[in-house]
């Protein structure tokens, strides 16, 4: 029986107005819908008086204006990165110059072969640079609240979430989305770690995850059992093409990825390269040299 992740897509928004989504959580939604990143951007502030800004979002005057907005009266003491996507941290370093907030997160150096925005995902902030390095993870605190980030590398190598214990709940970034699951783009993006990354999460007794795209996810264990029981669906059907004589990508998209929108059929491709990657580190799938999109696949 194949595994049916339950997909919450609808919540209230609207583009630029500051939401109150908790006691101590407050969203504003900047307009840049897209195949990626659903309704758009949510950036997300904790705290009152002293807050801390998570995710501000792609270079939209439009959206920098309502988070000022927003936080009119009040002081930014940290700016949080998940990770250096252009969808979640070009405006980082000017709401930083204008609050004076440092900015944290991880920064990573892009690999060869990395994709160009519209190509496979919304494309690297390549000016991405925090002043404070939390690759290994680390605790920013103010008025009622505590923010400790928690390496999730998978999506990215250099993806972060943010536990906030004070509600018991989890900014997932692009870790874990409610409207869509995660794309795992390869060289960065890396399967292995992404499950890894997603058995850590659960194991977090989180109540709610927030994603920076979408609604938040409530029934959190059932939610992310489902997003690993895909993934290991997902690799046993990338197995299954091979083993049926299936030998490159393109074919087993074609196989697995019906009437898919071509918008995304190059994110599936990678998607299918980032599970035979794994395949082949484990033994279980072969290739002549190092798994490309161009690659002949055998077992």
């Amino acid at each position: 029986m194949a595994v049916v992740i339950p997909f919450v897509r609808d919540f209230d928004f609207a583009y630029g107005r500051c939401d109150v989504v908790s006691p101590g959580i407050r969203r504003v939604v900047a307009n840049n819908p897209g195949p990626f990143t659903f309704t758009g951007t949510g950036t997300y502030i904790v705290g009152h008086g002293e807050v801390a800004v998570i995710d501000p979002g792609p270079a939209l005057d439009t959206h920098l204006a309502a988070i000022l907005t927003a936080i009119t009266h009040e002081r930014v003491t940290a700016i949080l990165i998940t990770h250096d996507h252009s969808d979640h941290s070009p405006l980082a370093a000017r709401l930083s110059k204008l609050t004076g907030a440092p900015v944290y997160g991880c920064a990573r150096k892009p690999k060869p072969g990395a994709l160009p925005a519209s190509e496979g995902e919304e494309g690297d902030d390549t000016a991405f640079r925090p002043d404070v390095d939390w690759c290994g993870g680390g605790t920013v605190s103010g008025p009622g609240w505590t923010l400790e980030a928690i390496p999730t590398p998978g999506h990215t190598s250099n993806h972060l979430c943010f536990a906030f214990p004070q509600e018991q709940v989890l900014f997932t970034g692009d870790h874990i989305m409610g409207w869509s699951t995660s794309v795992v783009i390869p060289p960065d993006g890396d399967m292995t770690a992404y499950l890894a990354s997603l058995e850590r999460v659960r194991g977090g007794d989180f109540k709610t995850l927030w994603p920076t795209h979408g609604p938040p996810v409530t029934k959190v264990d059932p939610f992310i059992e489902a997003y690993i029981g895909h993934r290991l669906e997902r690799e046993a059907q990338v197995l299954g093409a091979v083993q049926a004589g299936l030998v490159t990508i393109p074919q087993i998209v074609d196989r697995l990825y019906v009437g898919i929108d071509n918008r995304l059929k190059l994110a599936a491709a990678q998607s299918v390269l980032s599970h035979l990657i794994k395949l082949v580190r484990e033994g279980r799938v072969a290739c002549d040299g190092t798994p490309q999109l161009s690659s002949r696949y055998r077992l």
